[in-house]
């Protein structure tokens, strides 16, 4: 069972407050939409749905869990897999950045030995740091890669409020599930077949006009 404490620091880790700049990715989002892949609420949540049941999403999550039951010498090989997995460049400009800015913040914080590590490989360990559960934790990551991809639908498809929202409430119950079939799941379980999503990312690097990083 999480506690207060963990629950609460686990809220704080993935708020968009914390300075990990999430907000500055859009993950292919910003081409999607430019070429028409993504129009409405019904396009942006069948698009979200398959990045996190096919795509980053459960690969994210079992990079997670992978770290959370590494010891140190482990962490740096799940940490170059996860490199290894990203399909474009600025795909692993998201998951760096933002792994090395959740470091190098939760170590002046928390006073925690935090290498430079990406995203999903940095939460998972600091968690088991700090003796946080494995699923809510899980659970909680993509809920919050989701919001901050809602988020960037609002402004760019663009998705009033209330139907965002209604969307990422839709997609919550997927997130625990991933969390929970992901829990045991090894390096050999990667895999990813959301090839449209890959190719936006790719475009994405030579849009003429965009917003966002990725």
């Amino acid at each position: 069972m999480i506690t207060e404490r963990g629950l609460l620091t686990l809220a704080q880790w993935l708020s968009p407050a914390y300075p990990v700049g999430a907000f500055s990715y859009s993950h292919g989002l910003e081409w999607a939409i430019e070429a028409g892949q993504v129009r409405d609420g019904d396009d942006f949540r069948d698009w979200l749905g398959d990045i996190l049941r096919f795509g980053t999403g459960r690969n994210d999550a079992i990079l997670l869990a992978c770290a959370y039951r590494a010891d140190a010498a482990a962490l740096h090989d799940i940490d170059e897999t996860a490199r290894a997995f990203v399909a474009a460049k600025e795909r692993l400009l998201e998951t760096t950045a933002q792994g090395v800015a959740f470091c190098r913040t939760t170590a002046a914080i928390w006073g925690d030995d935090l290498p430079e590590l990406t995203y999903p490989v940095a939460l998972g360990y600091a968690a088991k740091t700090h003796g946080i559960p494995l699923r809510p934790t899980c659970a909680m990551y993509l809920h919050a890669f989701a919001s901050n991809l809602t988020s960037a639908a609002m402004r760019l498809v663009p998705l009033g409020q209330t139907e965002g929202q209604t969307v990422l409430n839709e997609l919550a119950p997927l997130c625990e599930t991933i969390a929970e079939e992901t829990e045991y799941l090894t390096p050999d379980d990667l895999g990813g077949s959301v090839f449209m999503a890959d190719i936006a990312a790719m475009n994405h690097e030579t849009q003429y006009t965009r917003l966002f990083r990725s």
